[in-house]
Order: C-alpha cells, then structure tokens, then sequence
C-alpha cells in the first residue's frame, strides 16, 4: 500500500464529512478512482478501516484514525472502507498538474 501521493499532484475536490450513517454505501463496496486521479482518506474522529482489494495490488489493509496518517488512494485501484465504531472522515483528490 502506498503512503504518500506522488511529486506533482494538486488538490482539487473535497468531499463532505461523512459519518458511519451518512457515507454512501457506495464506499463500502469495492470501487476506484478514475486515471489520474489520487485520494486521501482523513479521519477526523474515530476509526476506519480501509481495505485494498485489487487484483494488481498485495491485499492490505490499514485502520486509520485521527491520530494516523491519512489513507492513500491510488488512480484506478478497487478499494472499500469499513466503518469500525462513530466515525466522522472525508476525501481529498488531487491530479497532476498541467
């Protein structure tokens, strides 16, 4: 699993806080990141668990907390988090600048 984004990415798009009632089920399932497109996983309070899943990747997971650094995403891989108790967390992404 990676820890840290790439040289050269940029910030673009945060999403909302999320809460282990008000994430989409989306996340929980596996899903991905388009080309190009990184994330960071930042917990704010509490504990989430967040599992890589993909095929092209050894399968890992981490438990992140506020206390931990954020989780990295990387472009197109499937992944899926796991709230473990109250949790309150948000997505950064970030792309290559042009």
């Amino acid at each position: 699993m990676i820890d840290h984004l790439p040289d050269g990415v940029t910030p673009y798009k945060r999403t909302p806080t999320f809460t282990e009632d008000t994430m989409p089920a989306g996340l929980l399932k596996d899903h991905q990141t388009k080309e190009g497109t990184w994330g960071l996983i930042r917990v704010e309070e509490g504990e989430l668990r967040y599992i890589v899943t993909d095929p092209r990747r050894t399968p890992s997971e981490l438990v992140l907390s506020s206390g931990t650094p954020p989780g990295v995403v990387e472009p197109t891989i499937l992944h899926h988090v796991e709230p473990m108790r109250a949790v309150r967390f948000h997505v950064e992404f970030y792309r290559a600048n042009s």
